[in-house]
């Protein structure tokens, strides 16, 4: 019996720490991919064909749509709108705008998300913050400062600005999926991880399709070459719903606190295919500003999990 357990968490902190490589995959050899179209319907696209696909398999899960309550709707709906739409607009963006170049930036970026988790959870969960927060907080900040922009101020010129924009859109992902997070402590306790997964891509979906709609971009299907589709269905079951379905079920199985260290596969896995694949290169003061940045959102994580 004690083994089985240790199997299965052994499976489960394994599940994790794929889904998070599968991220930082997709971060850089992925979605760069699609620069082609328009940024709202990629992200439209890669929700749909993914919830199409698990309608043919879990369509059963419509049947929770009677039992559940305003309460789960309004969150499902925040999960989306913000774990779903806008995080994922932010990152897609901020992914184009930079060309293949120093895209890792962006992904180490989003990882400052446990910074608006915990103060979101303060305002929203009314949970207590740690103490030092405040002071860990502030390191990755900083660090996350010095990682964009080394020991240089901000450009603002026609050309440095992107980077300034990109780090921008990096930032708003992060505080999205920070703030979807705290909406999933809301409900997700309540429904499996098949549930999650399958109303978070429907009502995404169904977001991004008024989105498109209203931007006039749905006839961009014209537009969508076979190389784009072949990365969209690779993007759908691999690095979206599948890396999704893997999370969730990992998480099921292994504690928060390590779940932290196992998702550092998504920045370390970035870090290295950008180096590889686009010959990134960084300055010393950025290799060591992403340490502590790293360094100070673990520590976040591992205080925040320790009862006081």
């Amino acid at each position: 019996m004690k083994d089985n357990q240790q199997n299965t968490k052994l499976i489960g902190a394994l599940a994790v720490a794929f889904s998070a490589m599968l991220w930082g995959v997709d971060g850089i050899l992925l979605t760069p991919q699609l620069y082609n179209l328009n940024t709202a319907f990629v992200v439209f696209v890669i929700h749909l064909c993914p919830f199409l696909l698990m309608n043919v398999f879990f369509f059963r899960e419509y049947r929770h749509l009677k039992t559940m309550s305003r309460s789960d709707l309004v969150y499902f709906l925040l999960i989306a709108l913000f774990g779903g739409a806008l995080g994922t607009l932010a990152i897609v963006k901020s992914l184009f705008l930079l060309h293949f170049n120093s895209l890792s930036v962006v992904v180490l970026l989003q990882k400052l998300q446990p910074v608006f988790a915990v103060i979101l959870a303060r305002i929203i969960l009314k949970e207590r913050i740690k103490k030092h927060f405040a002071l860990w907080a502030g390191i990755a900040l900083v660090g996350g400062y010095f990682l964009t922009f080394g020991w240089s101020l901000p450009d603002f010129s026609t050309e440095g600005i992107t980077t300034v924009y990109a780090a921008l859109l990096s930032l708003l992902a992060a505080f999205s999926f920070g703030s979807s997070t705290v909406f999933s402590k809301k409900i997700l306790g309540n429904y499996s991880f098949v549930s999650s997964t399958f109303f978070r891509y429907g009502f995404t979906t169904l977001i991004m399709l008024a989105i498109v709609l209203l931007g006039g971009h749905i006839a961009d299907f014209s537009q969508v070459t076979p190389r784009n589709w072949f990365f969209i269905a690779l993007i759908g079951l691999t690095t979206g719903s599948g890396a999704i379905f893997l999370y969730y079920y990992g998480l099921r199985h292994v504690k928060a606190s390590l779940s932290t260290f196992l998702e550092l596969m998504y920045p370390i896995t970035a870090v290295v295919l950008d180096y590889f694949v686009n010959k990134t290169v960084y300055s010393p003061v950025q290799w060591l500003a992403a340490f502590v940045m790293l360094f100070a959102i673990v520590m976040l994580n591992v205080n925040g999990n320790k009862t006081e």
